[in-house]
């Protein structure tokens, strides 16, 4: 079994993309087979429930604000009014669209709340807070900008008594993080990480990544792509135009039949015109 620590930038971003949900139904059908186990310090689970509102609503108005942007640029060209009205007519059908995608990002958020809560939360221990300290004090990763980075060097110090722990003998582990500028190395190739986490990762034991898919297809590739084919598959959500439309043939099939219905009733004498 693998030990994961995926840090909140990459939850966070999965939910902001609604092409990653697949990667999520990835990770939480390996939870649910034994093949991973989450390691969620207390530090990760807090920073996404700070977050998640945010990310909710900025996943629908960035695009809502887009999309007005563009109609009212298109409204401006002269040119064939048709074609203008055409392209106008498909804009409010994605505009339409845009609350359901919001609703998606929430779904997907509550998947990810649900799989960090059904973890054990790991508190911060005062040995980690005070490894942290000491890092700072040092100017070491992730303290090696001119930031305040005390919540990522409790995350990575966290990890740290995992891999260490004895009990876990002959569990591997694995960090996956998004935070390329605290935790990579500064020149070169940005998979490795930083030389001050030397001491933390191996080829085999300690995994580092900068991808979460590649770190799951690290883990069973053959898996991977199977589920990850079984959940690409979304319905596309109908446009503007299209529920119009349905409303209108709804509403002339249900007088149709009453007018029917209505002439029956009248050539039996059942009704009077």
């Amino acid at each position: 079994m693998f030990r994961i620590l995926i840090d909140t930038c990459v939850w966070l971003d999965l939910a902001k993309d609604s092409r990653q949900v697949p990667v999520l139904g990835v990770v939480e059908e390996m939870v649910k087979l034994d093949m991973i186990a989450l390691i969620v310090p207390r530090v990760v689970l807090d920073e996404f429930r700070r977050n998640r509102e945010r990310i909710a609503k900025e996943s629908a108005k960035s695009l809502s604000a887009h999309f007005r942007i563009v109609k009212e640029a298109v409204g401006k060209i002269s040119g064939d009014k048709k074609k203008i009205q055409s392209v106008l007519s498909h804009l409010d059908d994605v505009d339409h669209k845009i609350s359901i995608i919001g609703g998606e990002a929430m779904g997907t958020l509550d998947r990810i709340e649900k799989l960090l809560t059904a973890s054990p939360i790991i508190e911060t221990s005062e040995a980690v807070r005070l490894r942290a300290a000491q890092r700072a004090l040092e100017k070491k990763a992730p303290f090696h900008h001119d930031k305040n980075a005390m919540a990522d060097a409790i995350l990575i110090e966290t990890y740290a008594d995992c891999v260490h722990d004895k009990a876990t003998s002959g569990t591997r582990f694995a960090f996956v993080t998004h935070n390329k500028s605290d935790f990579s190395i500064e020149h070169g190739n940005q998979k490795m990480p930083h030389p001050d986490f030397s001491g933390l990762f191996s080829r085999i034991k300690s995994l580092y990544f900068i991808n979460l898919p590649e770190a799951l297809r690290r883990i069973d590739p053959s898996l991977v792509t199977d589920i990850m084919l079984e959940q690409s598959w979304s319905q596309e959500p109908r446009g503007l135009t299209e529920i119009l439309e349905a409303e209108d043939l709804l509403f002339h099939q249900v007088w149709y039949n009453r007018h029917w219905n209505m002439r029956i009733g009248i050539e039996e004498g059942k009704s009077k015109s």
